[in-house]
């Protein structure tokens, strides 16, 4: 125990941390002020966003329309079955990108969704060699 404070470094005072989907302090007491004015504040927002009012229009529209944080993409990829095809997968990720059919980020992302299926094929490869091997009584 330090004498800077309750609990010495590397300890909590609540190692299990904070619930899952426990709100702070202060959304509560938002929440609280607001509680049954949502609708009368609403109506205000949109009437000022219908009189022009720029801020208030934005506030509307980003509640109707809210921003996308992805989009779908075409992309090809040649089929993965083994290991082996991985090779095939990450370069034609990356003729995608140099011909800018997807963006760097784009073929990131599609990176980890190909290395997972890479995963799940080794796993299921493995399983059945082992359930190979069980059944010849060489386990």
């Amino acid at each position: 125990m330090s004498n800077s404070g309750k609990f010495g470094a590397g300890q909590s005072g609540n190692p299990a941390g904070r619930p899952k989907g426990a709100r702070n302090y202060t959304t509560r007491a938002v929440e609280a002020l607001l509680d049954g004015e949502a609708e009368a504040l609403t109506r205000k927002a949109i009437e000022m966003a219908l009189d022009g009012d720029g801020p208030a229009l934005r506030l509307c529209l980003d509640r109707l329309l809210p921003v996308r944080r992805d989009r779908p993409i075409t992309f090809t990829l040649p089929p993965i079955d083994k290991p082996a095809d991985l090779t095939r997968a990450t370069h034609a990720l990356m003729q995608g990108v140099a011909a800018g059919e997807i963006t760097p980020s784009e073929a990131a992302e599609l990176s980890k969704l190909v290395d997972a299926h890479v995963n799940a094929i080794r796993t299921a490869d493995l399983a059945e060699r082992l359930a190979r091997i069980e059944e010849g009584g060489l386990a």
